[in-house]
């Protein structure tokens, strides 16, 4: 406890008196009490010369209690320092990451370590009992998972990583912004900017199928003649039904028609591939067309063919990337011992030696959505809040995110738990909700889906609403197989092609989340689940979450695999790390 305190006040520039140093030592909770009087040093008319603070000066000090217990430290109430502080704070503006409010809700993460001591967060937990949580099915991670321990790690760790005090001399200059829909809606919500949404859908998923060799002598709906019997189509699906006899009936259109296609079940390779269609997609279609004329036409289908990705070589990239997402600060879920252990090891101050070099390789941190638990999200949610203010909420993920190096760029999107429009495609979170988080440096807030590169390396950010309705769609898909999913959107190229179901969509004059263009790395997160696949050359990974079970998801049956962390490292190796304790 003596370094403890001594290096709290060393490191804000205070120097203690002997007289004043021992007073604090022996209150009711020296850290606390710490850390109320850096705040008030911080922020009052006092000397900011490096001279000692005595008695006198700590007396003079309004609202800090300077009672002395002869005994051992109480036992920490249920609710935090930091809860308390940020409740009393619902009408205020924004905290800056600099503020003093910042620091008085610190977490002590410089610990001197010894073998019998593990990381020490100094603040109670928000339950007065821990929950017992469903061992997560981990059975579908396609990689070994690397558990990060603590190790020896020199006692004076410079604290020039901290973002809030240090400006990196890192060049971003190859980072590149490839899609941002930020301020790119057009919609007036009125019925012909849905024809035109559904008109952009199929023109630029049609324009993708074209290419497609069993595609290139396609024709629309409107060509076909009455004695043609081999049809090349590419439409979209506008209905699909079973009939009496068990075949699926497939309603397709394009821009001049529309016309029957039967999928039979005798044909049981194709009517598998068949019971994954959804309303709305786009498609290729090889039929053979039965007599009849104008609504009597009936087609009998012989192929689909989804425009899928074509292979993509690995990209030997010299840095690394970690992959984040559903972090639901605020949440009395949220996980943040584990988050501080790592951000600790982001800062090399945490991990053996050989993940603290990994660590220090870490040049790129994506947040894909939910950095915060938001409000009013899902039914009494509101009982399962720490901090029940949205702004105040992203005023602590600033506190968190402002410990992360300088020379690490974040990339926020917003997610359906933050202060961003539902409808998808979602616009970046606003800074009027997020003031302390705009002022932390090299970070970046887009939309949601955004595409980036990172020094080359193409990454497609979703938050991942869409999984939902693939779920409720079709039986080959589930929550804890979320990397058959993102397949999926691959072959679909289209990331929520269901319109009006689970997942909200603006009807936008474009279609943003088309895949135009295929990316190296396809992220998602929303489901809570980590699971990670190799696609034809592209990483498919869901990064999980820092969140424990919900009431909410308890009611689904949903497990989370939280605080696992997945890299790409040096050479473009995928690598998930654990930073459960």
């Amino acid at each position: 406890m003596t370094a403890e305190i001594l290096i709290k006040f060393a490191r804000k520039g205070i120097i203690l008196s002997p007289e004043a140093y021992d007073l604090i030592k022996n209150s009711k909770n020296p850290i606390n009490l710490s850390s109320e009087i850096i705040v008030k040093l911080k922020s009052g008319n006092y000397s900011k010369e490096m001279v000692p603070v005595d008695v006198e000066t700590l007396k003079r000090m309004e609202g800090i209690d300077l009672g002395i217990s002869p005994k051992v430290e109480e036992s920490p109430k249920p609710q935090t320092k930091a809860t308390e502080t940020m409740a009393s704070k619902s009408e205020e503006k924004a905290i800056e990451p600099n503020k003093p409010e910042i620091e008085e809700k610190e977490i002590e993460l410089d610990k001197p370590k010894t073998e019998e001591n593990d990381i020490d967060l100094n603040k109670p937990k928000i339950e007065e009992k821990p929950k017992e949580t469903p061992k997560p099915n981990t059975a579908y991670l396609s990689e070994d998972v690397v558990r990060i321990k603590e190790a020896e790690v020199s006692k004076d760790v410079e604290i020039k990583y901290k973002r809030n005090l240090t400006e990196s001399k890192v060049k971003f200059d190859k980072f590149k912004v490839l899609k941002d829909t930020s301020n790119k809606s057009y919609t007036s919500g009125e019925i012909g900017n849905l024809i035109e949404y559904f008109q952009n859908r199929y023109k630029k998923l049609s324009g993708i199928l074209s290419k497609r060799p069993e595609l290139r002598a396609w024709q629309k709906i409107n060509e076909i003649t009455d004695d043609q019997t081999d049809l090349n189509l590419i439409v979209m699906i506008t209905d699909i039904r079973t009939t009496k006899n068990g075949h699926y009936l497939i309603e397709v259109e394009d821009d001049t028609g529309s016309m029957p296609i039967l999928v039979s079940k005798d044909n049981e390779e194709l009517y598998r591939a068949a019971n994954n269609l959804m309303r709305d997609e786009v498609i290729g279609v090889i039929a053979q067309k039965r007599a009849g004329q104008g609504e009597n036409r009936l087609a009998i289908c012989q192929n689909i063919i989804d425009p899928g990705v074509p292979r993509k070589d690995r990209k030997e990239v010299d840095f690394g990337t970690v992959f984040t997402s559903d972090i639901h600060i605020g949440s009395s879920t949220f996980l943040e011992d584990a988050f501080v252990r790592f951000i600790r090891w982001l800062n090399g101050d945490f991990g053996n030696e050989e993940q603290r070099e990994m660590a220090n390789n870490v040049k790129y941190m994506i947040v894909g959505g939910d950095i915060v638990d938001g409000i009013g999200i899902y039914p009494n949610q509101d009982k399962e809040l720490a901090i029940k203010d949205i702004t105040l909420q992203y005023d602590e993920a600033a506190r968190l995110l402002g410990d992360v190096r300088s020379d690490i760029k974040i990339i926020i999107t917003p997610g359906n738990h933050d202060a961003s429009r539902v409808a998808e495609p979602q616009p970046a979170v606003p800074e009027k909700y997020a003031k302390s988080l705009y002022k932390l440096n090299n970070v970046e807030f887009l939309s949601n889906p955004s595409m980036v590169s990172l020094d080359g390396l193409e990454v497609l950010i979703y938050h991942g609403r869409g999984i939902d309705d693939m779920v409720m769609g079709s039986n080959d898909f589930s929550h804890e197989r979320n990397d058959l999913v993102m397949r999926e959107f691959l072959n679909k190229r289209h990331l929520a092609p269901l319109y009006g179901d689970k997942t909200p969509l603006a009807s936008e004059l474009e279609d943003h989340l088309v895949i135009d263009k295929v990316p190296d790395v396809l992220h998602t997160g929303h489901v809570h689940i980590n699971t990670y696949t190799n696609y034809n050359g592209i990483h498919c990974i869901n990064s999980g979450t820092f969140q424990t079970q919900t009431e909410f998801q308890k009611i689904y049956n949903i497990v989370p695999t939280p605080a696992i962390v997945p890299i790409i490292d040096v050479g473009g190796v995928y690598k998930p790390l654990d930073f459960n304790k």
